[in-house]
């Protein structure tokens, strides 16, 4: 997923939709098709201010968003806790 970055090993682990980013969805007006599409052009990563977090730097409709990740290394799963856009 995602451009030319220099990502973590967790950026190739199965995602997984946390509840609060479901809950997102319909108020943000995307799906988890146009979700998956964000991480895939995806521009780069920073940290959280909660440890264990990531933010993630996307581009969807002509706008910058942040979708931020939890990596789980024991499952090796990306979690997904919310996603939202920066305009």
């Amino acid at each position: 997923m995602g451009a030319q970055v220099n990502w973590p090993e967790w950026w190739e682990w199965e995602l997984e939709i946390d509840e609060h980013v479901e809950s997102r969805m319909e108020d943000r007006d995307f799906d988890e098709l146009d979700l998956r599409e964000m991480l895939e052009s995806a521009t780069g990563f920073s940290r959280n201010w909660r440890p264990g977090r990531w933010h993630i730097h996307t581009r969807w409709r002509r706008g910058k968003w942040t979708i931020v990740v939890e990596p789980d290394p024991e499952a090796q799963r990306l979690a997904v806790v919310t996603a939202f856009p920066l305009e």
